[in-house]
């Protein structure tokens, strides 16, 4: 591990965007973990996530913020006070914009509120999913870009099949500043493994239902016991606000929530490199979105709800 007397740098950067960026995306490519959950759904992002990654001697903690759109609820306020959060106390933030929608209404409001409220590190522009568009757009959206904010620099990448994300990730290093690492050099992010456990849970809920419900439900690990074989069981709560919504998770004959505990418990058991034995009970909490406990859970803070 690096230490204060080498040329050890650290610092935390910030994704911040719309929701479906590709940040999550992106994250994980940078750690080469899954920490975040990636969906086809918007807004799964609930909490700050942050993952470590490790270039040169450079230790680049990423915050995994979620996606920043207008709120229409107490989630989504806290969601978006959350993110806003996690830009502000950020080394570097880098904005991602997709490049097929470019400069949106969206993208517009973040620079503007990126002009009235400067966060302290410096703002990079990452442009994703290039392999979407033709370069002469391309070209045309960064200058336009680059005309509306003064981005220290700007990269194209597509997180997803990994292209520029090299070079993001050695600037990166380069830019955050001299000190000591912030974290064990095994340790890829700061999420307690119950809720990464939970996390997981809920983008397979997400994924294989598709209906608006994943909006209006929450996992949660009630326990975590290790066992003496290396193994370990995990119970899981799925909350949900509706009777009708228990009815769809679980399933004709309950093979829905079968479905999804077998391919949570593989990919938790995958991540941890150890056998996991995963228990899920689905139950109807009709105020679960109106309960200070539930945002805590997601790290989130209650009062970051407040209209």
């Amino acid at each position: 591990m690096a230490d204060a007397n080498d040329q050890s740098r650290a610092g935390f950067v910030a994704l911040i965007g719309e929701p479906n960026a590709g940040k999550s995306t992106l994250l994980n490519r940078m750690v080469g973990a899954k920490v975040s959950i990636v969906t086809h759904k918007v807004q799964t992002t609930r909490a700050r996530i942050r993952g470590v990654a490790i270039e040169g001697d450079s230790q680049i903690v990423f915050v995994d913020t979620p996606g920043i759109f207008k709120p229409k609820r107490r989630l989504d306020r806290a969601m978006v006070t959350a993110a806003w959060g996690g830009a502000a106390d950020a080394d570097i933030t880098v904005l991602m914009v997709e490049a097929h929608r470019g400069l949106s209404e969206g993208v517009e409001g973040i620079l503007a509120a990126l002009a009235e409220n400067p966060v302290r590190g410096k703002i990079a522009l990452a442009i994703n999913k290039i392999d979407m568009v033709d370069v002469e757009k391309l070209l045309a959206m960064t200058q336009k870009l680059n005309e509306r904010f003064d981005f220290v620099e700007t990269f194209m990448i597509s997180a997803e099949k990994g292209r520029g994300v090299d070079d993001l990730r050695k600037w990166l290093a380069k830019e955050i500043p001299m000190g000591p690492w912030l974290y064990p050099e095994d340790q890829i992010a700061d999420l307690p493994l119950r809720m990464i456990a939970a996390e997981m849970t809920r983008e397979k809920l997400t994924l294989n239902l598709h209906q608006e419900l994943p909006y209006q439900l929450t996992v949660e690990t009630e326990k975590w016991e290790e066992r003496a074989d290396g193994s370990a069981r995990v119970d899981q709560i799925v909350y949900v606000a509706r009777d009708g919504h228990k009815g769809i998770i679980l399933g004709k004959r309950g093979e829905t929530i079968k479905r999804i505990s077998r391919q949570s418990r593989e990919e938790l058991s995958e991540f941890l490199g150890r056998k996991i034995h995963l228990f899920l009970q689905v139950k109807v909490r009709p105020n679960w979105l109106e309960e200070a406990e539930r945002y805590g859970e997601m790290g989130l803070d209650f009062k970051d709800g407040n209209a």
